[in-house]
């Protein structure tokens, strides 16, 4: 990369939680994590469809899904702690250019 690779800002890590709790993996697409976006909307899937399964009618509906609701608020705090980290790494991310 040279030195003339334009820079941009990373997002406030409030502002990556923020939208990683109205919905799940958007925070690691902020965060430049398709992959891992990827996988934690999987666990979730399966987590939760694995709880609903395994529970009776007589559960509430955080009682049947606990499995996804789990996965879902640890990434929420997967988006966070990796966006504050970049935050205070610098602050931005070199692009790559075009040619490369």
């Amino acid at each position: 990369m040279s030195a003339s690779s334009p820079t941009r800002r990373c997002l406030h890590p409030y502002v990556v939680m923020g939208a990683a709790a109205i919905l799940p993996g958007i925070g690691q697409l902020l965060n430049h994590q398709p992959t891992r976006a990827l996988t934690f909307i999987f666990f979730i899937l399966m987590l939760g469809a694995a709880t609903y399964h395994l529970t009776t009618t007589g559960h509430s509906f955080a009682g049947r899904h606990a499995g996804g609701l789990f996965i879902y608020a640890v990434s929420v705090m997967d988006a966070y702690r990796f966006a504050r980290l970049r935050w205070s790494i610098g602050g931005t991310t070199t692009q790559p250019s075009a040619d490369a």
